[in-house]
C-alpha cells in the first residue's frame, strides 16, 4: 500500500494541549493529504472519537484534569482507533504501561517530525489489514478452538467473538502463519511493527501477554509458547 493510499481521507485525532506541537504536527499532516482533529480535553476527545470517527489517535500523556493512561484505556474500550503516544514521559515503566493501556506505539517528546511520519505510516499499514490479508495463502486458519478470519479481521474461539486489535490481530496473524516454527522477536517487530522497531522487544512481551489473556482460558493448554532469548511459536499440529 503507497503513502498515498494511506493518507488518502485518512482522519487523526490529536489529543494534545501544547499549541505549538499541535500547530506543528497539524501543518505536516495537512500537507501530507491527512485530515486532522484536535482536542485538549480528554472527555471531549472521547465524544469526539464516537462521532468524528478518526483512522488514528496521537496521544498527549500529560493532559488538564485527566490521566493519560486512563485515557488511553478507555479509547481502547470504546474503539480499535490506531493510537500512537506521543509523551515527554520517557521512562521504560511509562512505555509499557501505555502499551498494556492498548497503544499501538509509543514516541517521546521531543522527537523529529520525519520519525512521526514514519512511525504513522508504519501504524496504518499495520491497522489496515486489506493487502496483508490478499497475500496470505489460507484465508481462515483453525487452531483447536481458534479460527482466524483472514480477510474479515475476525477471531472466534469456542464459536465466540474475540475482540482483538488491528496489532493484537497481526501479531497472531505471523505466529498463525508460522505455527509450529520458533518465530524471534525481531522477525515479529519487522513484520508487525515494521523496519526500525527491531530494539523495541518490549512491545512484543506486552503484546504476547495481551494476546495470552484473550485466547488462553484459565486451565486450557498454552496457546503460545515462548522459548527463552529467542522468540515464541504457536503449537503446531
Amino acid at each position: 500500500m503507497s503513502v498515498s493510499e494511506l493518507t488518502i481521507r485518512t482522519r487523526v485525532l490529536i489529543i494534545e494541549d501544547d499549541p505549538n506541537i499541535v500547530d506543528l504536527i497539524r501543518a505536516n499532516l495537512a500537507v501530507r493529504g491527512f485530515d486532522t482533529l484536535v482536542s485538549s480535553d480528554g472527555s471531549k476527545a472521547l465524544a469526539m472519537l464516537e462521532t468524528e470517527q478518526p483512522d488514528m489517535v496521537l496521544l498527549d500523556l500529560m493532559l488538564p484534569e485527566i490521566d493519560g493512561f486512563e485515557l488511553c484505556k478507555q479509547i481502547r474500550e470504546q474503539s480499535s482507533v490506531a493510537i500512537i503516544v506521543v509523551s515527554a514521559r520517557g521512562g521504560e515503566r511509562d512505555k509499557v504501561t501505555a502499551l498494556n493501556m492498548g497503544a499501538d506505539d509509543y514516541m517521546t517528546k521531543p522527537f523529529g517530525i520525519e520519525e512521526l511520519l514514519a512511525r504513522i505510516l508504519a501504524t496504518l499499514r499495520r491497522t489496515r489489514p486489506a493487502e496483508a490479508a490478499a497475500e496470505a495463502a489460507p484465508s481462515v486458519i483453525a487452531i483447536g478452538a481458534i479460527e482466524m478470519d483472514l480477510i474479515g479481521q475476525r477471531v472466534r474461539m469456542g464459536g465466540a467473538d474475540v475482540h482483538l486489535t488491528p496489532t493484537e490481530f497481526a501479531l497472531l496473524r505471523e505466529l498463525a502463519l508460522n505455527r509450529g516454527k520458533l518465530v524471534s522477536r525481531t522477525h515479529l517487530l519487522r513484520r508487525v511493527w515494521g523496519r526500525g522497531y527491531e530494539t523495541e522487544t518490549e512491545y512484543v512481551r506486552v503484546y504476547i501477554r495481551r494476546l495470552r489473556a484473550k485466547l488462553e482460558p484459565p486451565g486450557s493448554p498454552p496457546l503460545i509458547l515462548t522459548q527463552p532469548r529467542a522468540g515464541y511459536r504457536i503449537v503446531g499440529e
